[in-house]
């Protein structure tokens, strides 16, 4: 449930956290309570956001937050999801609608792809009316930014290192949507901060189906992906066109639309941007990993139709 689509007096989520400067995760929550509205219960497992944003005894929250360790955000939102529903059933006096409220997740990639992913599939298969939301800043960032099943290959981390024995990550980030999607959800979707009209959109059009959503939603890191704070918008708009992150949607399990892009640029515009990815450039043995990327984004657009 929506209100006012976007033009709301009120911040839900309050200045003064104590996320680094060009979070993209803080700005993905920004937008995520500009598009809910004050009627939102929202779970966040441990992650960056919970430190920043709720230091005892402080909160950024406009809305009810309920904290929950890494692994079960999923399950805490669908308990809560099934209490409204047993108070519907029961005198209303004194409950609110399980209609009039809006149920839920924010959790980073740790806790989605790895961790928590349990708890997310159980959410999923059982049905619960909760719009699951991935801020994707592709490792755990809040531990010390050790490697993520969502940590792209080539990229450097304290747990894929870059050195003389390695080129950084050497598996393939985790293609979570599929995955939500092949749970048989009505919608999945992935977005971007760059592109803030998309993303709330894509919020409010999850909020109004039935059931469990998923959205991913691609959120730069300036400490952990080492680059300048004021880039954060740019190189999460580089993702999108060098392909390396594609913005669509699916519904019932289908490709219904993809954000198309004029120009694709090549995927070294997006990487020589990182800190992350610097090693890559300066040892001949990079050329073939970027290569690999570049084959990914490729891959990427011919079969979303990405090419304009």
């Amino acid at each position: 449930m929506t209100e006012d689509k976007f033009k709301r007096d009120e911040d839900l989520f309050c200045p003064g956290h104590r996320a680094c400067p060009g979070c993209g995760a803080a700005l993905a929550s920004k937008l995520v309570t500009e598009a809910t509205g004050p009627q939102t219960i929202l779970s966040m497992p441990t992650g960056c956001m919970e430190v920043t944003t709720t230091p005892y005894p402080e909160s950024a929250w406009g809305v009810s937050w309920i904290h929950n360790i890494f692994e079960n955000a999923a399950s805490v939102a669908g308990g809560v999801e099934t209490a409204y529903r047993a108070f519907d059933k029961r005198d209303k006096k004194g409950y609110m609608d399980h209609d009039d409220v809006n149920f839920v997740v924010m959790a980073g990639d740790g806790a989605t792809f790895d961790i928590g992913i349990r708890s997310l599939s159980g959410m999923m298969e059982r049905g619960h009316d909760v719009l699951y939301i991935c801020y994707d800043n592709e490792a755990y960032m809040n531990t010390g930014i050790q490697r993520s099943s969502s940590t792209p290959i080539g990229a450097a981390t304290t747990t894929s290192p870059a050195g003389e024995e390695s080129l950084g990550e050497d598996i393939h980030k985790k293609d979570m949507p599929s995955i939500a999607a092949a749970h048989g959800l009505e919608y999945v979707a992935t977005a971007s901060v760059a592109y803030p009209e998309d993303f709330k959109n894509k919020v409010e059009k999850a909020l109004e189906i039935e059931g469990p959503k998923y959205i991913q939603v691609f959120a730069p890191c300036p400490r952990g992906w080492r680059h300048d704070s004021r880039n954060s918008v740019e190189i999460a708009r580089l993702a999108v066109q060098t392909g390396m992150y594609p913005i669509y949607e699916m519904e019932d399990g289908e490709i219904t639309n993809v954000k198309e892009v004029k120009d694709r640029k090549p995927v070294e515009d997006y990487l020589k941007a990182q800190g992350r990815f610097k090693h890559l450039f300066e040892k001949d043995e990079g050329e073939e990993v970027i290569k690999d990327l570049q084959k990914i984004a490729d891959v990427n657009a011919e079969e979303l139709g990405i090419d304009k």
